[in-house]
């Protein structure tokens, strides 16, 4: 069954998915946890989609602004949400998709702190597929940072993937050293520093994102490079 499940959802898309259970949905911030929203889940499974690798070649402003919001998450919410229909009907189970970033209650107006339902990029190490880098974003193997991560609640308990080795750099402070706000330190960024310098409009309304230099400036940001033995 569990692998029958992350082949639908790689089916419908997604580069990279991974279960977490027993234990480890103990590991959820207090009033965060998946248990919290479904009192019976039993299993988490998250799953990823990787932006192009270009959009980290350009200025964030508008371009990246827009695939990395409305169109990922988009893409994202729509995985989880025809996985949810296809785990049940194949396998009789309670499937409850999770939006990846909106809507959600929690916001912290003095420190401009919002929190997803759960958290999905600690959701993403539970499940396997990567651990937080400095800045605070999830490392995979192969994607780097570039994942945006979506969950899955079921009302069966399925085995947990093995946990993911930490490919951030032990001395490297890019991304600490780089912020134009010094937002990031001590394992967080300090969304009070980095919300108003990151996200914007323009003239117009549209929604931008004039820094993202943690994120570009990571040497494990495309991932691993593993190189070819010689022959």
């Amino acid at each position: 069954m569990k692998e029958d499940i992350r082949r639908i959802i790689l089916a419908l898309g997604a580069d990279v998915c991974g279960f977490a259970s027993g234990a480890r949905l103990e590991e959820y911030p207090t009033g965060f946890s998946p248990q919290t929203i479904y009192k019976d889940c039993k299993t988490v499974v998250a799953f990823g989609i990787a932006l192009p690798k270009g959009l980290f070649a350009i200025n964030p402003r508008l371009i990246y602004s827009y695939f990395n919001g409305d169109i990922v998450c988009r893409q994202v919410d729509d995985i989880a949400f025809k996985a949810s229909r296809k785990i049940e009907e194949k396998f009789n189970a309670l499937a409850i998709p999770l939006p990846c970033d909106a809507p959600n209650e929690y916001w912290d107006a003095a420190h401009l702190t919002a929190r997803g339902l759960i958290s999905m990029k600690h959701t993403g190490v539970l499940c396997g597929l990567g651990q937080l880098g400095k800045n605070t974003l999830l490392l995979n193997e192969k994607y780097g940072n570039r994942l945006t991560i979506g969950a899955i609640l079921l009302n069966v308990e399925l085995e947990a993937d093995p946990l993911s080795e930490n490919i951030c750099i032990a001395g490297c402070h890019k991304c600490v050293n780089s912020c134009p706000v010094q937002a990031i330190g001590e394992g967080r960024v300090q969304q009070n520093l980095c919300r108003p310098h990151t996200y914007g409009k323009t003239a117009r309304g549209f929604a931008t994102v004039d820094c993202n230099i943690c994120r570009r400036v990571c040497p494990m940001k495309n991932g691993r490079i593993t190189r070819p033995k010689n022959n």
